[in-house]
């Protein structure tokens, strides 16, 4: 014989059954990957207290409604914790049913800000043609499910990072050809000024030559440096230094820069403005070097210092 039962939550009980406290939150929210994997989470309406469960023809032990309680509990606990999730009390859900799909939302456009300025950036720089492709998709998120928009995005995201990297590379390389430029421009323009005041000297382009006499150019060295307040550990630096350039040679030249003398200065004639004899005098050649050393790097040691880093001073 078929019963037909209506079963009704009695609306005046002071502690609804499995009804949790709107103020209270999870510990622990679930992360985004819980909810999108979450199935069901199209559920219809919260069973709250004073819903009413109508079950008909019910045949056995009351199994019906024992399944009946168990899905209301599990809407109830799902929808528990969205609000945790979302900072939303239970009571509120139904007025935010979007909950998932506002969080598909903003990860989309989140994404997209992102991906399309990479895209700006990537052109005449690297391919970007899978990254494109992906934000084509990705632009039509508000027509597909809150699951799938998520994929997209990771993809955009990824094809992104990897689009970011190929330009901080062609970057790179055009900063590393721009220096390059700029150096072999510079030292273009210094050759051009050499010569220019070569011509302005009066300088006819071919130096003396003679014997080299390093210990006496070393004794008039440390003699200028004690005149200066420098000491022992300046002229140690000193030594190093015009070693590597000239060998404390009045006569040493460079055929490839056409630098002379003791501290190699470039063009040679610039040693003119310590004494008319700068091609065959150490004495007008080295005060004219500490002159230099002084100016540009404050001591021999700090010459010696830029020498060692660069190879050059």
């Amino acid at each position: 014989m078929t019963r037909h039962v209506k079963v009704m939550q009695n609306q005046s009980s002071s502690s609804p059954i499995n009804t949790p406290d709107p103020s209270s939150k999870p510990s622990t929210p679930p992360s985004r990957r819980a909810l999108r994997s979450r199935r069901g989470w199209r559920r219809g309406p919260v069973i709250a207290a004073g819903a009413v469960v109508a079950v008909g023809a019910l045949v056995g032990s009351g199994f019906a409604l024992q399944s009946a309680v168990a899905a209301k509990n599990e809407s109830i606990a799902a929808t528990a914790e969205l609000s945790a999730a979302t900072d939303l009390r239970v009571e509120q859900l139904d007025a935010h049913g979007g909950i998932l799909e506002a969080r598909a939302v903003k990860d989309a456009q989140d994404t997209l800000t992102g991906a399309k300025d990479t895209l700006s950036k990537a052109k005449g720089k690297a391919d970007a043609t899978a990254l494109a492709s992906s934000v084509a998709a990705l632009d039509d998120f508000r027509l597909l499910a809150p699951e799938r928009v998520f994929e997209l995005a990771d993809v955009t995201a990824a094809h992104a990072a990897t689009v970011k990297a190929a330009v901080a590379e062609a970057d790179r390389i055009a900063a590393e050809k721009a220096a390059a430029a700029a150096a072999a421009a510079a030292k273009a323009k210094a050759a051009a000024e050499a010569a220019a005041a070569e011509q302005e000297s009066g300088f006819s382009g071919s130096y003396p030559s003679g014997p080299a006499n390093p210990t006496g150019a070393q004794a008039i060295a440390r003699d200028m440096l004690a005149a200066r307040g420098w000491g022992a550990d300046q002229f140690g630096c000193l030594v190093s230094l015009w070693d590597r350039e000239s060998g404390w040679n009045v006569y040493a030249q460079n055929p490839s820069s056409g630098a002379y003398g003791i501290p190699q200065a470039l063009p040679g004639s610039k040693m003119g403005s310590a004494g008319s004899d700068w091609q065959t005098n150490a004495a007008t050649q080295i005060a004219w070097g500490l002159g230099y050393i002084a100016d540009r790097y404050g001591s021999p040691c700090g010459a010696w210092s830029h020498s060692e880093s660069n190879g050059w001073y």
